[in-house]
């Protein structure tokens, strides 16, 4: 399982999920762009900059819900340490 964080190209926005199979979700969301009846096909947030795995789902969830409940400063911080310059993870290729 998998949570991780989308932005938009102006890095304005930020949305938190949580899936089993990242690749397959990171293709939904690109598709979706600029669908309004959906939060990131409205603001565009189809960049990932921030991952991690969790060993089951109920984890995922968890820990979802505790980086909704962070502070937009708060997950900057989380995403910076991550990914320093907030560039673009390609999922398939990134070593970390």
């Amino acid at each position: 399982m998998y949570v991780y964080i989308l932005t938009n190209p102006t890095k304005t926005v930020l949305y938190i999920g949580v899936t089993n199979d990242l690749t397959r979700r990171l293709y939904k969301h690109s598709s979706g762009r600029g669908e309004a009846g959906k939060f990131t096909g409205r603001y565009q947030t189809d960049l990932l900059v921030y991952f991690e795995v969790c060993p089951d789902a109920k984890q995922a969830i968890a820990r979802e819900k505790q980086l909704k409940g962070w502070t937009r400063s708060k997950k900057d911080a989380l995403i910076t340490a991550f990914n320093p310059d907030w560039q673009p993870i390609d999922f398939e290729t990134w070593a970390g």
